[in-house]
């Protein structure tokens, strides 16, 4: 009898164990589908990498040049450069005509296309004598770019998982949870985009500075008719009876004390001969 009541208690507190144990299973599943519903899920970048296959990478080049030269006819040279444009569809960017004590000069920046940016430099060589300056640079981008763009697609990735939640959230704690997170993400994904933008730009349109001049006025179009050059000399005299008088006006304490200093000399000079 005693075996029989000892059986049945061992029995009695195996399955009340075995309940015990599936009770902890099942709380702590609820646990984890909880915690999964109310978090964003970690990123897979990595398992997406590992998986992916080799792609070819574009290089990203952002071309840029500055060139100076001496021309005998400037407008020429404008109108030779105008060509080019129209050919390679550039377009001139800023334009600045000025002259020097000794030259006239135009200065000139153009966007042009990144493909038309080397046969557009060789085609304004060609009458071109020789170069003061010609600095051409090529800055390449390619691992920022590649690098933005990874960055845009995982704050994307982010920006859909919150929006998941949110439709899943029921507590007004967690909603404005998710939507400051949110707000968040969507501002770094506007800054990222700006500087793909910036970057998208510069690769696709070249900048290049021209600066060119001349000594001979009368080749440029800068000419000067006599009655100019008449009028223009009795400016200058008038500024230079004005900066005379001027400068008198700076010096008056000392021509006071010589014309003093005469006066007094001459009466000396009477009173010993008297």
């Amino acid at each position: 009898m005693k075996k029989i009541l000892l059986a049945v208690a061992v029995l009695t507190f195996s399955i009340s164990c075995k309940n015990q144990h599936s009770e902890d299973v099942a709380v702590a599943e609820s646990l984890d589908v909880k915690m999964m519903n109310l978090e964003p899920a970690p990123m897979a970048d990595e398992a997406a990498a590992a998986g992916g296959s080799e792609t070819t990478i574009e290089a990203k080049i952002i071309k840029n040049a500055n060139l100076r030269f001496e021309t005998s006819d400037l407008n020429q040279s404008y109108t030779d450069i105008q060509k080019a444009i129209i050919k390679y569809k550039a377009a001139i960017q800023n334009d600045v005509t000025g002259k020097n004590n000794n030259s006239v000069y135009r200065n000139l920046t153009i966007r042009i296309p990144n493909t038309a940016f080397d046969a557009f430099i060789n085609d304004i060589g060609k009458g071109v004598s020789h170069f003061d300056r010609k600095e051409i640079a090529s800055d390449d981008v390619t691992e920022e770019y590649i690098d933005i763009e990874s960055r845009i697609n995982t704050k994307k990735t982010l920006e859909k998982r919150y929006l998941d939640l949110l439709n899943k959230a029921t507590k007004v704690s967690e909603i404005l949870e998710i939507e400051k997170g949110l707000a968040t993400v969507r501002e770094e994904i506007e800054s990222i985009e700006g500087r793909l933008k910036y970057l998208q730009s510069r690769i696709a349109m070249s900048t290049i500075t021209i600066e060119m001049y001349t000594q001979n006025a009368s080749e440029s179009g800068v000419t000067v008719s006599y009655g100019s050059k008449m009028w223009n000399s009795f400016k200058e005299g008038f500024f230079g009876i004005s900066t005379f008088f001027l400068d008198l006006l700076q010096v008056w304490p000392f021509i006071l004390i010589f014309v003093l200093l005469l006066v007094y000399i001459r009466k000396r000079l009477k009173k010993k001969s008297v």
